[in-house]
Parts: C-alpha cells; sequence; structure tokens
C-alpha cells in the first residue's frame, strides 16, 4: 500500500489519505514524576506525562528570563558587549548556583548569558532582570515574565523571580518549558550556541564551579547540545534536554527525578529511545497539487490546492506508515483567487501517536472572476448541489 491513499470528498472536507496502524508505538519508561518530549521539526508531542500540572521548576525558569534577555538583544534594548551593574540586590539575595559577582564587578551581558546558562548563575539572573525591568526591580521583571507568558499562551506559568528561587508562587509546567524551550530554539537560533557550552570560567573565579551542569553534553555520541537542569528539594532534579540526529530534533522536559545520576540515565535513555524508535518522512512536497477546491464566482469551477511548504510526519519505525490527512474549508473561496493565497486548512492526523496538527492550504493558481454567463452558471451549479444534498440528509 502506498503512504497516500486518496478518498472521495465531501462537501468542504476532502479526506485524503488515511492508512490502518499495525502496531502501536510503546510509551517511553521514565520515573520522572512530569516529563514530556516533543519532535521539534513535525510540532509532534510523542510522550507526556502530567504535562499542564503546575510544579516548582527550579533553574529551569531561567529559561524565561533567557528568552526576553535575547528578544531584548533583537529589540536593541541590550547589547551583548554591553556592561551592566551588579547591585547589592543581585549579589546577596540568593546563595545556590552563583556565578560570584560582587557590586565592584561590570559584566557585559554576553558573560552574563554565559553565567544563567553555563553556571546556573542566581546572581547572574537577577543583574540582566533589573536592567529590563521598568522599575529597576527583579520583581518588577518577574510581572514582565508574567505578561510576556501569558501573551505566548503559557497557562500554567507563574513567576515570582528571575531564576527560580523555590517560592510557593512560583511554578511552571513541563508543557510551558517545553514551549519556551523550542521559541528559543526556532526563534533565536544565533543565540542557542551559548546552551552547549561545557565550560565558562568567568574572571578566574571558582574554578570548581565552571562546569555545565547538563550531564548530556559530555556524554559520548549524545548530539545533546542544550538547555537547561534544575534542582531545588521541592521539584527533585529536572531537566530541559535537547539533541540532533541527522536533522530531527527532539526536545524534552523531565522533573521529580531523585539524583543526578537517574537524571543523566534518564536523558541519554530517552536520546536513544527517540534515536532508534522514529523515523521522519516528507508525505507532502510544497507546489504539488493535493486536491481541489470549488470556487464561487469563478472563471474556473476549481482550483488546484497544495503547501507552501513541504510537511513532513515522524512515525514509530517498527509500525506500518500511518496518516489521516483531511483538507478543511469554512466556506467556498470567491474568485478572483490569486496563487498563493491561503484558502483552506490541512489536518493531519498520526493515529500511532493519538496526534494531530494543522498547516495552510493555498492555491496554486490564479483564477479570475467569472463574466456574467459564468456567474449565471455557477450560481445554478451550487443551488442543484445543495438541494441534491439537503435530500440526501
Amino acid at each position: 500500500m502506498s503512504f497516500l491513499e486518496h478518498f472521495t470528498s465531501k462537501c468542504f472536507a476532502f479526506f485524503l489519505a488515511y492508512l490502518l496502524v499495525s502496531t502501536q508505538l510503546n510509551a517511553f519508561q521514565t520515573s520522572s514524576t512530569n516529563a514530556i518530549i516533543v519532535d521539534v521539526n513535525t510540532g509532534i508531542i510523542l510522550f507526556e506525562k502530567n504535562a499542564d500540572e503546575p510544579i516548582p521548576p527550579a533553574s529551569m525558569s531561567k529559561l524565561m528570563t533567557l528568552y526576553m534577555v535575547f528578544e531584548a538583544l533583537e529589540k536593541g534594548q541590550l547589547k551583548l558587549d554591553e556592561r551592566l551593574r551588579v547591585s547589592q540586590y543581585a549579589m546577596n539575595t540568593y546563595g545556590g548556583s552563583t556565578m560570584f559577582l560582587d557590586t565592584t564587578d561590570t559584566p557585559t551581558v554576553e558573560e552574563l548569558i554565559r553565567g544563567v546558562v553555563v553556571l546556573s548563575g542566581n546572581d547572574a539572573s537577577v543583574v540582566l532582570a533589573e536592567t529590563l525591568s521598568p522599575d529597576s526591580s527583579e520583581s518588577g521583571f518577574a510581572q514582565l515574565m508574567n505578561t510576556r507568558s501569558l501573551d505566548m499562551g503559557m497557562t500554567n506559568s507563574n513567576f515570582i523571580n528571575s531564576n527560580g528561587w523555590p517560592d510557593p508562587n512560583h511554578y511552571m509546567s513541563v508543557r510551558d518549558l517545553a514551549y519556551i524551550a523550542e521559541r528559543i530554539i526556532t526563534d533565536y537560533p544565533d543565540y542557542y550556541q551559548y546552551f552547549s557550552e561545557r565550560e565558562f570560567s568567568f574572571d578566574g573565579r571558582a574554578p570548581s564551579n565552571r562546569f555545565n551542569r547538563n550531564p548530556l553534553l559530555a556524554a559520548e555520541n549524545s548530539r545533546a547540545d542544550g538547555l537547561k537542569t534544575g534542582y531545588t528539594q521541592d521539584s527533585g532534579y529536572g531537566l530541559v534536554g535537547s539533541a540532533e540526529f541527522e536533522g530531527n530534533r527532539v526536545l524534552f522536559v523531565l522533573s521529580g527525578l531523585k539524583s543526578t545520576a537517574e537524571r543523566a540515565d534518564e536523558g541519554l535513555a530517552l536520546l536513544n529511545w527517540y534515536n532508534r524508535q522514529f523515523k521522519k518522512e516528507v508525505v507532502f512536497n510544497a507546489d504539488v497539487p493535493i486536491t481541489k477546491a470549488p470556487i464561487w464566482m469563478g472563471s474556473e469551477q476549481m482550483v488546484d490546492i497544495g503547501l507552501k511548504s513541504p510537511v513532513a510526519v515522524i512515525y514509530p519505525i517498527n509500525a506500518d506508515k500511518q496518516i489521516k490527512a483531511t483538507a478543511q474549508f469554512s466556506e467556498y473561496p470567491q474568485a478572483p483567487i490569486k496563487k498563493g493565497q491561503e484558502i483552506g486548512q490541512l489536518s493531519v492526523e498520526i493515529p500511532a501517536l493519538n496526534s494531530q496538527f494543522t498547516t495552510p492550504l493555498i492555491a496554486l493558481q490564479d483564477i479570475e472572476k467569472a463574466n456574467v454567463i459564468q456567474r449565471f452558471t455557477s450560481t445554478i451549479r451550487i443551488l442543484f448541489s445543495n438541494l441534491i444534498q439537503s435530500f440526501q440528509s
């Protein structure tokens, strides 16, 4: 059986393809209390466990701080070589992971970013937060984080500080953590390089504290290149990780693990599971007709529709290839139609993964507005079609 099998169109929904699955995917086994695994290229969620439960994110919530810093860099609010002052508050308020800053320091923005990413510096996070805050306070920056996260659709997150220091009102879900990590990777690829750095020694201070805590970066053949670890007594050990295998990127969040060893073991097991168990394949090419859509008052009755970009899916390597795709239109597209005009949505389902996503459908040709005779004929045709459907229903 071919990868795609065409079905009969009905009304405005066209069932394009469907293949039966004979084998179900074995779920990833994890000791994490909360977890999510996402194929970044397709956006397909491969596994989730308590993914929407608000939990203490520990230092993993620094990803939100970093996203806002990258956003400020792109807007010109900050420059990488710009030097920032260190306040007494930034130096003294938090313990835990630190960059060992003091009030005599004027680190660059780039040094502070590396201090947050590699050293998980609570003090470095505060310096960046105070700089971007509307009132120069960390709490003011936390409010910005809350506003921005809601704008981005992160409904299970709330921020009290910039670094993940324990507070009952500071929380995130692993789904929200995965989302902000994915946004960092896709929105700011030029800054993503910082997350693969294995060590950073700021001004020669505390040599034993110069190493990145992400255990996957040093693991042989892991292909890991980010992103952030976290630990508090309440949260346990967590990891937001990502790796790329031959152009396929996986992103995951694990939380609630019992030790650094368990965090490393589960992270490596997850990457091996992803690399061995899944395959990606392009199922629809760009600029190739998928089906046709009826046109209202056009010089032609139908228009070829397709995709602006190729659509790829990921599926379990030991299962039959499978896909169910539906082209949907809310109403008849009305002429004139321009090539490249969005006129519907392609909904793609992968039954084995219980996953679905949509992508825009576009017209692949120009359709001019109908002349008087064509308009009359089109009206009669549609009225007759509606009459037939009313009898059938």
